[in-house]
């Protein structure tokens, strides 16, 4: 990408999953925000989404595939409809875009190594029994779905398992698109940074050293506490000299649903993101649990 895009603070969305969620959509199992391109009626539900990020300020929205691979189709039976189902939510983005007005906007396609997540879990089971090769095909199938319909940018989300990242980062790379990828971590109770899986505390470091093997556009730490992001950014720093983006979550998740008793204060917000941009952020936005109002406290920092 043209690096002058990067010598402003750009504004990215904010969590489309838990934003649908919030906004009336019922949880259907393991499809989670797929479950908004299954049903007619959360068209205009999705629409509007991507449009009231807009015109809070986001430059960047981010298509509802993130939890629409065939893998994860595929455990809801319905891996058939992939093109379709897909198909309909890089359109949305599109159709956000006309309605807004705003053909400035890039559209992310979200790409993850997301398995299916049993109600009452936090994360997949370690236990998947996904093949490399069929993780693999998946991520490629998808990443080359984003790039060929309208996807300006291939989003990695939620990079944080040492076993699916690296399908997920060549699948990107065939793209021929620039590549974004956000790193999940968290603390450890004595400070540590860690790769966000649950499992086992594996080094951030460990981790993100795979940015070295890639041809990647920015990278940064995104569905991660607030209080982890300057650490986790250190961590990053030593691998990658780029730039940099944040989108943290807030609230907590346990499937399918998510606690926005806990979610921080838009104003909160913008604080850490005032010291992020000191920091050397480039691109900042919010992740799970985070509204269109949360977006508009941080596009004032532009």
């Amino acid at each position: 990408m043209d690096l002058n895009f990067f010598k402003q603070t750009r504004i990215l969305d904010g969590g489309m999953g838990q934003e649908l969620l919030a906004r009336g959509m019922e949880p259907n199992g393991t499809l989670w925000s797929a479950n908004a391109l299954l049903q007619e009626k959360y068209h205009q539900l999705l629409l509007d989404t991507h449009i009231d990020f807009i015109n809070a300020g986001a430059e960047v929205i981010t298509t509802n595939t993130y939890a629409s691979s065939r893998l994860m189709l595929e455990a809801a039976g319905l891996a058939d409809s992939f093109k379709e189902i897909n198909s309909k939510a890089i359109f949305a983005a599109q159709e956000a875009k006309i309605k807004a007005k705003r053909d400035d906007i890039l559209i992310a396609g979200s790409l993850s190594h997301r398995l299916p997540i049993p109600d009452g879990a936090k994360q997949s089971d370690p236990k998947h029994g996904v093949s490399e090769n069929r993780l693999r095909e998946n991520c490629e199938e998808m990443a080359l779905f984003l790039a060929e319909n309208g996807c300006d940018i291939i989003i990695l989300e939620m990079m944080y398992h040492p076993d699916r990242m690296l399908s997920v980062f060549e699948a990107a790379a065939k793209s021929k698109k620039p590549v974004w990828a956000g790193f999940s971590t968290r603390l450890s109770d004595t400070g540590l940074v860690l790769s966000f899986m649950e499992e086992d505390d594996i080094p951030f470091e460990r981790i993100v050293n795979i940015v070295k093997d890639f041809n990647i556009d920015v990278a940064g730490i995104m569905h991660t506490d607030v209080n982890a992001v300057s650490e986790s950014l250190k961590v990053l720093r030593n691998f990658f000299d780029g730039p940099l983006m944040v989108y943290p979550d807030s609230g907590g998740w346990v499937s399918p649903n998510w606690d926005f008793d806990k979610v921080i204060q838009p104003r909160q917000l913008k604080s850490f993101a005032e010291k992020w941009i000191k920091e050397g952020v480039n691109i900042i936005g919010g992740c799970c649990g985070l509204s269109p109002n949360h977006i508009r406290e941080i596009a004032q920092l532009k």
